[in-house]
């Protein structure tokens, strides 16, 4: 054990773990907080976003609405309702546009859309404070939308039966496609990604759009991948996700998903500081407590970094902590190792020598090694076995 003038060194929630981005907009504000916190992190855009004043569909919606006025407008994302304006500018419309949206009803989802509408010299009649696209369906069910013509400012992201209850209601719904997803022009760091969840190289992924989740397995599908890949994310590699909406395509594999309360990147970094270390195993060995994160190991709240080979032994070990494992079956944990024996020695010595504690691990003779779990935590382990 350390003592008072030994204490471990500052180091964040997350070090020690590997957390995957794969979202476009905002990748290097959620990379910063994640690496703030000490995760090593995984940048793979799934997704590349269509430039708003390329996109003829955006185009033919705006001219739709400036021609003929909807009753109401729904404002959806802060961001979509900006670059809506910015592209019409561009196109010598805003000024059109604005005009037509100051005789509209608008519904904004929460207060960073009423923001931008209110930046836009426009006022919202109405915002619900769940931030619930949910609740502005509702309130619009409610009064009755029949014979009614709505214009819904789309974001990316699938509106799972908002648009279809609007028209079941009776409406006629104008959809307002901001920007659109395609796949990256470069694939080979959402191969990179992929690989890495099926190696268990990564401890969590982030999704913060759902077109981004759904890229991601459909990537993997093309690649012969996406049975491993659900394999992972099934067992292994935690699914954490923005919001409700944006863990659908995940769910509807059967894969469960972590979301924040409140649908935002800080939250959902918040979540990662407290699932990724409750799923970590932790130990009672030769006298230390050992918790065996993704890429590292603390050793009495001391951040060890530890060599994949090593973290690979270390974790075939700790799946019968106290049990002799025999040289074979560390060598089939070792990825690439061959045939060789040696190849456990040699990536044994590096593991202890990272550890800082040679004690932690015994080498039973001509039998294979153990970790050295102390007497009281062996019996419970015997137990349970």
């Amino acid at each position: 054990m350390y003592d008072e003038e030994e204490q471990p060194p500052e180091h964040g929630p997350l070090a020690g773990f590997t957390v995957g981005v794969t979202a476009a907009r905002r990748a290097d504000e959620l990379g910063a907080l994640l690496e703030r916190r000490g995760a090593a992190v995984l940048h793979a855009p799934a997704l590349r976003i269509v430039p708003l004043a390329d996109d003829s569909e955006l185009l033919a919606a705006t001219k739709e609405i400036i021609g003929q006025a909807p009753d109401i407008a729904v404002a959806t994302t802060a961001i979509g309702f900006r670059g809506w304006v910015e592209a019409a500018d561009g196109w010598g419309l805003g000024e059109d546009l604005l005009a037509r949206l100051r005789e509209v009803r608008i519904l904004a989802r929460g207060p960073k859309v009423k923001g931008a509408i209110r930046a836009a010299g426009l006022t919202e009649e109405w915002s619900p404070a769940s931030e619930s696209l949910a609740e502005v369906l509702d309130r619009l069910l409610e009064e009755g939308v029949d014979g009614l013509r709505i214009a819904v400012q789309l974001h990316g992201e699938p509106l799972p039966g908002f648009v279809e209850s609007l028209r079941a209601g009776g409406a006629e719904v104008v959809g307002v496609p901001v920007y659109r997803w395609l796949p990256p022009e470069d694939l080979g760091p959402v191969d990179r990604l992929i690989d890495g969840c099926v190696a268990r190289t990564l401890d969590a992924v982030t999704f913060t759009s759902a077109p981004a989740a759904a890229s991601l397995l459909s990537r993997a599908e093309e690649r012969g991948l996406l049975d491993d890949l659900l394999a992972a994310l099934g067992h292994d590699v935690l699914s954490a996700c923005v919001g409700p909406v944006t863990a659908l395509p995940l769910q509807a594999r059967g894969i469960d998903t972590v979301q924040p309360e409140r649908f935002r990147l800080g939250p959902l970094v918040q979540l990662l500081c407290r699932e990724l270390p409750a799923r970590a195993r932790a130990l009672p060995v030769a006298g230390h407590r050992v918790e065996i994160r993704g890429h590292a190991v603390l050793v009495d709240g001391a951040l060890k970094p530890v060599p994949p080979a090593g973290m690979s032994l270390l974790r075939a070990l700790s799946r019968r902590p106290g049990w002799v494992v025999s040289r074979a079956e560390l060598l089939r944990a070792l990825p690439g190792a061959g045939r060789d024996e040696h190849a456990v020695e040699t990536a044994m010595a590096r593991l202890r020598s990272a550890l800082g504690a040679p004690k932690l691990i015994q080498t039973v003779v001509k039998r294979g090694y153990r970790l050295a779990l102390d007497p009281a935590a062996e019996s419970k382990y015997d137990a349970d076995g």
